[in-house]
């Protein structure tokens, strides 16, 4: 494999959860989630470098305390609600140009809410996507245990199927068995190219890789931290 790629791992943790405050940094077995995603990074045999991408001067101490870089905060503009993940890899990618003097060739995203990782499955990750110079991202799922081909949307008080077979209007009302199997993004490890997000405008672009890995905790509240 070509030792030559330049890869580096971003984590990025702002401080602004509304679901559970300052969750980055929750302690799980005696160490902040924050932790576990850059010493995931530092066991990887193919990741350089490791960056946190924060906006808070706290979340930045403990990052440099478990071996990651903190080169900048992360401006309050992109640092929002609704900001996208787009946004703060733009805004990492030309820092790297500026003061790093090059563009990684690729970018992996690893999220302190998906704290329990093997870094073997993030390095099989990595190989994959190397393997596969024609696909523009790759991101991990699990299989699905519901399939949205049998769901449905509120249209006005109306049942509307989320799935729709013109040549068989009630497709829905076929054995599950018959559907092709569905994946939910769980965030146990996305990997971006550089050169898709600047030359597109996409983040993963049009051609992502699927990565099958098993079903992982993803902390959004209270429940999911106590289950972890």
């Amino acid at each position: 494999m070509n030792s030559k790629l330049d890869i580096v791992a971003l984590v990025p943790a702002r401080s602004g959860s509304k679901g559970i405050t300052d969750k980055n940094i929750l302690p799980l077995n005696g160490h902040p989630l924050i932790g576990y995603s850059i010493v995931v990074a530092k066991q990887s045999k193919f990741i350089k470098e490791v960056y946190v991408t924060t906006d808070s001067e706290k979340y930045s101490k403990i990052s440099l305390s478990y071996g990651a870089k903190i080169p900048f905060l992360r401006p309050y503009e992109i640092s929002k609600d609704l900001s996208l993940d787009k946004e703060f890899f733009i805004h990492f990618i030309e820092w790297c140009k500026k003061k790093r003097g090059r563009v990684p060739d690729l970018i992996v995203h690893l999220r302190p809410s998906t704290p329990l990782r093997n870094y073997q499955l993030v390095d099989s990750a990595i190989y994959k996507l190397i393997s596969h110079p024609e696909a523009t991202a790759l991101r991990s799922c699990q299989k699905s245990e519901l399939t949205p081909y049998k769901m449905f949307y509120d249209d006005s008080g109306f049942m509307r199927p989320f799935m729709s077979d013109d040549s068989y209007l009630e497709s829905y009302n076929q054995p599950r068995q018959v559907f092709p199997n569905t994946y939910l993004p769980n965030g146990y490890v996305d990997i971006i190219r550089p050169e898709t997000l600047l030359d597109t405008g996409l983040l993963h672009g049009n051609k992502i890789l699927l990565y099958v890995t098993p079903k992982t905790a993803d902390i959004d509240d209270f429940k999911d931290y106590e289950g972890a």
